[in-house]
């Protein structure tokens, strides 16, 4: 099962994504792609036409898996121990829902999620693609 972060969802809704074509090879290869309900909130708060949600939702078939204490906990561990960074704190409980649930994170966000790297959480860097 892969993680999505916000960034991929969004991607999954913009026309000519070269992102989407990866989603597609994930998909095509049956591995279940999931999201945490931070990222699942993130995503919707949009732009998008309630179509778009509904399609973004269908590929989700790993489901949307809800913020847990233990992640909670987890997110705030990384926040502190990755330098209290402003604006970050989302980028936490999101690397936090994917290591808790042993899944990778796939995000075009990599600068900010490989600082994550050294205390467990596993990533998947998606290239911006032209």
């Amino acid at each position: 099962m892969i993680h999505l972060d916000t960034n991929i969802l969004i991607d999954i809704v913009t026309c000519h994504s070269a992102q989407v074509e990866m989603v597609h090879g994930w998909l095509s290869h049956k591995i279940p792609l999931a999201a945490s309900a931070v990222t699942w909130s993130e995503f919707c708060n949009g732009p998008h036409t309630k179509e778009q949600k509904n399609a973004v939702h269908a590929i989700l078939t790993g489901g949307i898996h809800p913020f847990t204490a233990d992640q909670a906990e987890f997110a705030s561990r990384l926040f502190h121990q990755t330098g209290r960074k402003r604006g970050s704190h989302a980028d936490c409980m999101i690397a936090a829902a994917a290591y808790c649930t042993r899944q990778s994170i796939a995000t075009r966000n990599i600068k900010d999620f490989e600082r994550f790297t050294p205390f467990g959480v596993k990533m998947i860097p998606v290239p911006t693609l032209s």
